[in-house]
């Protein structure tokens, strides 16, 4: 395992940090928990020393699923990472309660890296700045209940500038950047301007979702068969000094496996000039291609009315990817399809992208009404 700097926390982080947001599914959404905490201690065993779990992730289980998997001495050999869910707090005294909440389901008495969870313009102004959060997790450290502040972001680079600006004792952020969120949230600019202030940066959907694990092949017929367009995509990040790590939700030993051996040869520096245009040609294929930008994180879920909406915009953005026919034995497989959309806009108080799902839905059953 590579390590990196942890921006200026003195601290050595592994190339590759565990994502606890897509663990291995039995059936529905029940995480196999033998095999989620398998796969945690030996991501551990092979060098990862940064856990990343959320109070949300898998219906509230994830953190205690990770609690579970740091037991029998794996706790001392990491560091970990949650995050305080800003939306579900009512009253400043809230803050403390979740903590101790997550402390107790971590089996832990305190978190390294806690952060405020998935800030947008909105949540900055009426939580953070209202309930002076910031002092709170301040308390906190002086507690000993967390040591090291920071926040997850998406939203416009404005609004990540101000959230920087905001508070000069941040010690790290954790931001949504690939080879394809270039300009997208806080992107390349946010993340040089993050690490010029000397704060570590998580990266977090390295791979969109899964879209750049697998892209359409004309997106995929870009990159030479040298590497899986899974490595392409890691190492661009792990090519730029300013990424102090990135996350991958790994959901399979594969997958686990494969990301490990990438990570050992990872390095700052690591891509030529070459493979660098062809990113840039990756990018301008994908960009016109995506109707939707989804990465399945499913925080839209449940939908009041039976919409599995990652998976309709899966199908959907297929369309655009000459996968018709593929595309509509999918979605005419569902339960509920698209038109089933009343348009509450509950989904989209949640949804990390901003995506105006309701404005969306009615295009997606035009699209397959046609199909």
């Amino acid at each position: 395992m590579q390590y990196r700097d942890f921006g200026r926390t003195g601290i050595k982080v592994s190339a590759l940090g565990f994502g606890a947001m897509r663990l291995p599914i039995l059936q529905g959404d029940q995480v196999d928990e033998d095999r989620a905490v398998s796969m945690i201690r030996h991501a551990i065993d092979e060098g990862v020393n940064y856990i990343d779990t959320a109070y949300p992730y898998h219906q509230g289980e994830s953190e205690r699923i990770v609690g579970n998997a740091l037991r029998d001495g794996y706790r001392e050999k990491t560091y970990l990472a949650t995050k305080c869910p800003v939306w579900k707090l009512e009253k400043p005294e809230d803050f403390d309660e979740v903590l101790d909440e997550q402390l107790k389901k971590l089996q832990t008495d305190h978190i390294d890296f806690y952060l405020l969870h998935a800030l947008s313009r909105d949540r900055f102004e009426d939580k953070i700045k209202k309930f002076d959060l910031v002092k709170r997790m301040e308390k906190a450290r002086e507690d000993g209940k967390i040591k090291y502040l920071g926040f997850s972001f998406h939203d416009s680079y404005d609004v990540f500038q101000d959230i920087l600006d905001y508070y000069d004792g941040w010690d790290f952020c954790q931001i949504q950047y690939n080879y394809v969120d270039l300009e997208h949230q806080a992107g390349l600019k946010g993340l040089k301007a993050a690490a010029d202030k000397g704060l570590a940066v998580v990266v977090m959907e390295p791979l969109l979702g899964g879209k750049l694990a697998d892209p359409a092949d004309h997106v995929k017929t870009v990159f030479p068969e040298e590497k899986s367009t899974v490595e392409y995509a890691l190492d661009f990040l792990w090519d730029q000094q300013e990424v102090s790590l990135l996350l991958s939700g790994m959901s399979d030993e594969k997958q686990l496996r494969e990301n490990l051996e990438y990570a050992d040869r990872s390095h700052i520096g690591m891509v030529i000039e070459e493979e660098k245009q062809i990113y840039k040609k990756a990018k301008e294929i994908f960009d016109s291609m995506a109707l939707v930008g989804c990465t399945g994180c499913r925080y839209c879920l449940p939908c009041p009315f039976g919409l599995e909406i990652p998976e309709i915009f899966s199908y959907y953005n297929m369309t655009a990817a000459h996968k018709e026919d593929e595309a509509k034995a999918g979605y005419e497989a569902m339960g509920v399809k698209a038109e089933g959309c009343k348009a509450c806009h509950h989904c989209e108080k949640e949804c990390p992208q901003m995506i105006k799902i309701s404005e969306v839905m009615p295009e997606v059953a035009k699209v397959f009404a046609k199909l």
